[in-house]
């Protein structure tokens, strides 16, 4: 243990979360102080809901999250209490697409996020290869855990 000198300085952090929101033309008037950590700027896209599509090997497990509130509509993280989920189905075109990005990145496990438009158009937004995957399982029965035992095992899907 390194025992701080009486000169030293106590550090404090504060966790802080900073959730999605829409930045109007004002808000790109003043950007100071935007250069202290990364950012992602992209255009709204309109949905009817989002999909959390988690990939594990060869498997896909597709849930739709439906928001309850305007927080949760610009982002489900900011609004967990409002949110219902529900199994969906893959269609083709995006399981082939996340297959090839799979493999392109040689990745077994990631967490797909997709918004679906009004219309049924499913837009990708990030996969993360460190997703979190408990809750979605416990929210909707997909059987998230075993696919990635299975993996781990090495059993085929």
């Amino acid at each position: 243990m390194i025992a701080p000198r009486a000169s030293s300085r106590l550090l404090i952090y504060q966790l802080k979360t900073v959730y999605t929101h829409r930045v109007t033309e004002a808000d790109l008037d003043d950007l100071r102080g935007i250069d202290t950590t990364t950012h992602l700027f992209q255009a709204w896209v309109d949905k009817a809901h989002e999909v959390r599509l988690t990939v594990v090997g060869d498997r896909l497990f597709a849930a739709e999250v439906h928001a309850g509130s305007a927080a949760a509509h610009t982002d489900w993280r900011s609004d967990y209490a409002s949110l219902t989920y529900r199994p969906t189905i893959t269609p083709e075109s995006i399981a082939e697409g996340v297959r090839r990005y799979m493999s392109a990145l040689d990745l077994r496990f990631a967490a797909a996020e997709f918004i679906v438009t009004p219309d049924g158009e499913w837009v990708f937004l990030e996969a993360n290869a460190c997703g979190q995957w408990d809750w979605i399982e416990h929210a909707t029965g997909l059987p998230i855990a075993s696919a990635i035992a299975d993996e781990l095992r090495g059993v085929p899907a």
